[in-house]
This record gives structure tokens, C-alpha cells and sequence, in this order.
């Protein structure tokens, strides 16, 4: 497989979310109108071309001239299963699998199943803004739990979650990996959740897209792995979207051992008409994890490189702290020693510094004085970054 993650691709004007409607977004919050020269480095996709194995068997499709009403098939099933036991030694039961157009809607979809309006939602703070946004869209009560900050990124404070739990929650929400702060979650932090979810009969929902970018002395553990995992009402969520950089192809898979619960979210996925893919996101998916493992580890360790040189460079700026993330490709930027804004702070990195990067409150109260920056990107591109960010500091 020919890899170069250094080649530059030019992504303006490519109806790309990232590189084309940031200007909007900018423009709308932060009054920043000449936007061309910006460096988009926020939301997570990479600027590294796919794997040519997804584009060959998506062109293998396409070569085909009918594209009829399709199923997923049970050699993408397999491969699937293969992947997670191989790279995860989880077990997948392909009959668990319920697939859906992206984790977001898998999040909306477990939600409206399994709460009313009104209903308590938790999550653990600073975290992805879906995890509050689409509860409070369909009129739940978000519940957030602040993470506590450490060496490591963050660790639970489970006495507060505890605390929640009793006020009624019907729905827990974990990133896993962590998104914003790239913590593997560890064994035991994980049995005590799963524990804490039996007790006060909550729904654990367990997004782990970010389960294959794990770093070197990490490792991923799926949540229905863990302990009396088949006594609790846990709903996994994963994709290659993350991965494989395919979000545009809108495919997910939601894993339900739970045959109660597979039942429920099967009936709500039929009273909206969902249920299965389209085919050609059926073709990346299964060549993805068939084919695409060399260049996943390939991808790993160059952005760990990547975030190595950010980490040593971004930490001789007078206030500011970064800890290189146990996964993820998103680096988690604590600066809130510099006494700067986080107003302040976003317009001297547009205006000044010319970069586009997230501010901390996106990932609520929680993430106020950090930035998240995307680091999946050549490394010419991560040297541009670094010296934009010190510019607008400067």
C-alpha cells in the first residue's frame, strides 16, 4: 500500500465542512470577515487522502451500472466482527449489529427510544457538544458531571456522578476514548460506570468512535467488554468514519447485545424508515475494515508524531500547558495560566495568528480556558499551525 501522509490537498471548494463553511461560522460568531488566509485546524476530519482500498472498492461499485434498492451484506458483517476481535478482542455477535447513518443520529435515535421529554440526561464535562445538544433539541434535562483535570488529561470524579445518578438520570452518555481530552478510560474506571449504571438503572451509551486512534502504551477497551456488562442496559456505538476519514459517507453501527433494548431501537428505527446503509457506504465500510488496517497504523503514528512536536513547541509559550492525548488526533490545550479570555483568545488567533481552531466552551463551562486543535494533517501543515498560534500570542 502506498502511503504519503505528507502530500497536501487542496480542500477549498469542496463543499468541505471544515475548509469552506468555517468561513460562515466565523463570520456569524466572531465577526471575522476576511477569512481566505485563516488555517482551518477545528473540526475532526483529517486532510490525509483515504485509503486507496476504499476508494478502489467504492469505484468497484460504481463500475456496476444499477444501484437498486441494497442491503448490507453478511461479508461486511464479518468483516466488522473480524476487526473487533483482531484489534480490540471484542466479541461482536453480528446479529447486535443495528446500522445507522452516523453515531450523532445513533445518539438522537437511543435518546428518543429510551426517554420522554423531561427526562435526565448525563454526561461528563468538558465532552463532544452532540452529548448535550441533541438531548436538550428533544426536551431532556441535560445533567452535566465535570470531569477532574490531572497529569494524565482527566479522571472521574464518581462521588459527584453517584450524586447524579440519584437525582433520577435515565440515560448516561461516555465518550470513549475521550473527546475533548483523548483519555483512554482504564478497567477500572470503567467497572465502577458499568456498576453505578446497574445500581440506578441507568442506560449506559457508549460512543467509542475514536476506539482505533489509540497511542502506543494505550489500549482501547469497549465497554461491553467489562464486567456484568450483560447485566447493565449498555448501547455501543462505533463507526470508521473516525478511523478512515469517511465521515462524509455516513455510516455507523450501533452493537446492542440486549435483545430488550435491540427490539426497541429496531421499531424506532423502523417507524423513521432508517435501519441500513446506503451501498456504497456498505463498500467502504466493509473494505475499511478488511483492507485498511496498514494504513490506519501508519496514520497513528504519524499524527503521534505530529502531536509530539506540538506538545514540546506549544509548551515554551508562557502559559500554556499540553499534554500529548492517550488517542485521538485532537490535541486538548490548556491556557488558562496566560489570564486571556477566551474571547480575547479566538479573536487574536483569527485575526492575529490567522488559525482556526475550537474554543473550550464548545465542550461546555467544563472547557473554559482550553482550545482543541486538530493535528491529523500533513506535518507541514502542523508547522504552520504552531507558528500561527504563537503569533497570535505573541
Amino acid at each position: 500500500m502506498s502511503l504519503n501522509f505528507d502530500a497536501l490537498y487542496n480542500r477549498k471548494n469542496t463543499n468541505s465542512l471544515k475548509w469552506d463553511q468555517f468561513k460562515d461560522r466565523i463570520r456569524d460568531k466572531y465577526n471575522v470577515h476576511d477569512s481566505d488566509d485563516i488555517l482551518p485546524m477545528w473540526v475532526a476530519d483529517m486532510d490525509f487522502a483515504i485509503p486507496h482500498v476504499i476508494t478502489d472498492a467504492i469505484k468497484e461499485r460504481l463500475d456496476h451500472p444499477i444501484f437498486g434498492y441494497s442491503y448490507v451484506s453478511d461479508t461486511c458483517k464479518q468483516a466488522i466482527q473480524q476487526w473487533f476481535e483482531k484489534r480490540h478482542n471484542w466479541s461482536i455477535d453480528p446479529k447486535t449489529i443495528l446500522f445507522h447513518q452516523g453515531v450523532v443520529p445513533a445518539i438522537a435515535t437511543v435518546i428518543e427510544t429510551f426517554t420522554e421529554p423531561g427526562d435526565k440526561i448525563c454526561a461528563s464535562t468538558p465532552v463532544y457538544p452532540a452529548f448535550f445538544s441533541i438531548p436538550k433539541a428533544q426536551k431532556r434535562e441535560v445533567v452535566t458531571c465535570d470531569l477532574v483535570a490531572n497529569e494524565n488529561g482527566y479522571e472521574y470524579d464518581f462521588v459527584a456522578l453517584e450524586d447524579a445518578f440519584k437525582t433520577g438520570v435515565k440515560v448516561y452518555i461516555l465518550c470513549n476514548p475521550h473527546n475533548p481530552g483523548g483519555v483512554v478510560w482504564s478497567q477500572q474506571d470503567l467497572e465502577k460506570l458499568v456498576q453505578l449504571c446497574i445500581k440506578y438503572d441507568v442506560l449506559l451509551l457508549s460512543d467509542e468512535i475514536h476506539a482505533d486512534i489509540v497511542f502506543d502504551g494505550y489500549k482501547h477497551i469497549p465497554t461491553l467488554t467489562i464486567k456484568d456488562a450483560d447485566k447493565a442496559k449498555i448501547v455501543t456505538t462505533i463507526a470508521p468514519t473516525k478511523s478512515f476519514n469517511i465521515a462524509g459517507i455516513h455510516a455507523a453501527m450501533m452493537v446492542v447485545p440486549n435483545e430488550t433494548l435491540r427490539l426497541k431501537l429496531t421499531e424506532n428505527l423502523q417507524a423513521h424508515g432508517l435501519g441500513e446503509i446506503n451501498l456504497l457506504a456498505s463498500a467502504a465500510v466493509q473494505a475499511a475494515y478488511e483492507k485498511g488496517e496498514e494504513w490506519l497504523d501508519a496514520m497513528i503514528q504519524y499524527t503521534s508524531n505530529n502531536m509530539d512536536y506540538v506538545v514540546e513547541e506549544l509548551n515554551k509559550i508562557d502559559g500554556i500547558t499540553v499534554t500529548k492525548p492517550n488517542a485521538t488526533y485532537l490535541i486538548w490545550i490548556d491556557y488558562s495560566k496566560t489570564g486571556i479570555t477566551e474571547s480575547e483568545m479566538m479573536q487574536r488567533l483569527l485575526v492575529k495568528g490567522r488559525l482556526a481552531i475550537e474554543p473550550g466552551t464548545k465542550y461546555e463551562e467544563a472547557g473554559r480556558g482550553y482550545l482543541r486543535m486538530n493535528l491529523a494533517c500533513p506535518f507541514e501543515t502542523v508547522k504552520d499551525g504552531v507558528e500561527r498560534f504563537k503569533k497570535a500570542l505573541s
